[in-house]
């Protein structure tokens, strides 16, 4: 582990060649980083150190990526996870959003990119400043400086990319955002990534928003709105 200003990412990945060129990657940007080679090492990790970030491959030995994600949730740890994948499979993806990741990286994959990405999601995590306005639609209620949600009047659990992604929605009632437009904006890169993420992020704020739900309408061929 290397103590760096930036905070510690753990880095749960058995391709020790892959491992160790993210940890390059990464420490190069200031960052401390954590590699364990197994899932039961790295749930281990993730609950004693707390780390910033959580980089996890989906198929590790002892327990699968998804699993350490899914298991962190359940004790309403709610760090940023970006999850790796050798398949280049729809149903990997989609699974590993719907356990609460917040982005998802395809093997082979530019390590310059990933520190991006982690980079991009810190940001998007971090606390916005005290001025930005409270967002109000309905019975929804979204305020910035903390960073929380309610639905009338009940708190909601959203990841950091689900919060943005409603925050950015809810910047600006009724118009309607593209989801190249979401992508480049909550996620902050191109539509190379692919727009499914979009998709299946907005699916998932739906179903927290329960009875509010239909706030966050989609608009056929073009992308989503929230309006009441």
């Amino acid at each position: 582990m290397t103590d760096a200003g930036k905070g510690l990412v753990l880095v749960v990945e058995d391709e020790r060649p892959i491992a160790d060129l993210v940890r390059l990657y990464l420490s190069r940007e200031g960052f401390g980083v954590q590699v364990e080679h197994d899932g039961t090492a790295g749930l281990d990790a993730a609950r004693r150190l707390r780390p910033v970030a959580c980089i996890l491959d989906i198929a590790v030995p002892g327990m699968d990526g998804t699993d350490i994600c899914r298991r962190l949730r359940a004790d309403g740890d709610w760090t940023p996870v970006i999850f790796l994948t050798a398949r280049d499979d729809e149903i990997d993806r989609i699974v590993g959003l719907e356990l609460g990741g917040d982005d998802y990286v395809t093997k082979p994959f530019s390590p310059r990119e990933l520190v991006t990405r982690v980079k991009a999601l810190l940001r998007r995590s971090a606390v916005v400043a005290e001025t930005d306005r409270v967002r109000v639609l309905g019975p929804l209620v979204l305020d910035p400086g903390r960073r929380s949600v309610t639905v009338a009047g009940h708190p909601l659990t959203l990841t950091a990319t689900e919060f943005d992604l409603l925050a950015h929605l809810l910047g600006r009632p009724g118009r309607v955002f593209t989801r190249e437009e979401l992508l480049a904006a909550v996620w902050g890169y191109a539509s190379h990534a692919g727009t499914r993420t979009v998709d299946v992020h907005v699916a998932q704020v739906r179903a927290k928003l329960g009875p509010a739900a239909g706030l966050v309408r989609t608009v056929r061929g073009v992308g989503y709105t929230a309006d009441a």
